[in-house]
């Protein structure tokens, strides 16, 4: 053991050795051209990145969030702790602070903690669960804010820096590289995330991630773990293009009001790549199309399956709702997919959401966020979209609707007349064989 040991060490000082001279080459080149491959410090003889990153850490925030206290009866009349987490000034001018939906939620009362110590409260101006991100602002004088570039300039193999309050410990950054672009798959949500292997733990939610030159390209928000709950070196980021759309809508109307097309869509997988005879597991499937809609202008149909939409690849439903969800009423977006095996293109025209609730068609009932059909055992489940109630909810696709406020419903009419209007809904639905409840709110 200690001989193989030596051997590895005695290795690694050769491969040092070879390396030098092209360190100091590297280092040369740096000294003479500010444009130099890697920063380079000449006055402490190290490469860094400390002069671009160093803008940026004032800006980044501790928020803590507190919520009702325990009450007289306890002898606590103080809001309890509920969670902490990080957070990034965008606007230093208005004190707006943008962090993850998770991080504030339940909350009643928000602090935000500086770099100087300075410690302020702040008030919610909105959240957004579909992105899982959330707008704070507080009242102060000489804040930093963090530069903000568009994350669809990045590439795998970038350089990337997280920076948060991981763990209870102050703040920290730690540096890794893009290791992935537009990944979904954690459910049929507003997805099209960064992944990095930066080292993001609990308390860095709603944390920066940054380029080398320590301009914001996304808001940590969450990690893939395989048990324990600790870094397992995936970790993911809501992109600033999603992020800044989101930011605006609270900060002007209060939350979030995203386009569509009519689609209701709902992911491929491996059991309906079968089912479609595809030989692929990534893509949408257009479950429904609204009657009138812009997706029935363009001719898409129940069962096509769209794989590309403005030239990006689709993983699953989330990638399309991300990419419709921050576009504006009468964009124009451009989809390829597949029916009968054969490539197809469509154009889709953005439409403002639309003030009816619930749309029923010849063959389908779209309302609240969820689709339904009539199948084999009655009225099935097919489509849940991401950010909806009927998400929120815990709706899936697959159940089977029984009841709407213990009123059976045996066919579409039926089901469109008791979801219409407003007011909370509790849905009856079989799961597995199961009964299950829903409140839809």
């Amino acid at each position: 053991m200690r001989r193989s040991t030596n051997r590895t060490y005695g290795l690694s000082i050769l491969a040092l050795a070879a390396a030098v001279p092209l360190l100091a080459a590297t280092a040369a080149a740096a000294q003479s051209s500010p444009q130099g491959p890697i920063p380079y410090d000449a006055r402490r003889g190290v490469f860094t990145f400390a002069s671009g990153l160093e803008q940026a850490l004032p800006a980044v925030v501790q928020v803590t969030t507190l919520g009702q206290s325990e009450g007289p009866s306890s002898g606590e009349n103080e809001p309890r702790l509920i969670s902490s987490g990080s957070g990034a000034i965008i606007d230093a001018r208005e004190g707006i602070v943008v962090t993850n939906n998770h991080v504030v939620e339940g909350g009643r009362k928000f602090t935000v903690d500086l770099t100087d110590g300075r410690i302020f409260d702040a008030v919610l101006i909105g959240t957004d669960k579909a992105t899982d991100l959330a707008v704070l602002k507080f009242d102060a004088t000489g804040l930093s804010e963090i530069e903000i570039v568009d994350s669809d300039q990045l590439r795998t193999g970038d350089l990337a820096f997280a920076v948060g309050y991981p763990l209870g410990l102050d703040q920290t950054l730690t540096m890794g590289v893009i290791s992935g672009l537009g990944r979904s798959g954690m459910g049929d949500r507003i997805e099209d995330y960064i992944q990095t292997d930066a080292a993001v733990n609990s308390g860095n939610s709603g944390g920066p991630l940054l380029d080398s030159r320590g301009r914001l390209i996304g808001i940590n928000t969450s990690i893939l773990s395989g048990g324990g709950g600790g870094n397992d070196g995936i970790a993911f980021a809501v992109p600033s293009r999603i992020l800044m759309y989101v930011v605006n809508q609270l900060r002007t109307v209060g939350e979030v009001k995203r386009g569509s097309t009519g689609a209701i869509l709902g992911s491929l997988n491996a059991e309906r790549s079968r089912e479609f005879g595809l030989g692929i597991v990534r893509g949408a499937v257009v479950e429904n199309v609204a009657p009138g809609s812009s997706a029935e202008t363009a001719g898409l149909k129940r069962g096509d399956v769209v794989t590309r939409i403005q030239n990006r690849p689709v993983s699953n439903a989330g990638t399309v709702a991300a990419t419709i969800g921050i576009a504006e009423p009468g964009t124009r977006v451009e989809v390829v997919y597949l029916r009968d095996g054969r490539e197809g293109r469509a154009t889709l025209t953005v439409e403002a959401p639309r003030d009816q609730s619930v749309v029923l068609g010849s063959e389908v009932v779209i309302g609240r966020g969820l689709g339904a059909r009539t199948g084999a055992d009655g009225l099935q489940v097919f489509a849940v979209e991401g950010g909806s109630p009927a998400a929120g909810a815990g709706l899936q696709a697959g159940d089977l609707i029984r009841l709407v406020d213990d009123s059976p419903v045996s066919d579409l009419g039926a089901l469109a007349a008791a979801l219409g209007g407003d007011g909370p809904r509790i849905l009856s639905v079989m799961r597995g064989g199961e009964p299950v409840e829903i409140v839809l709110p």
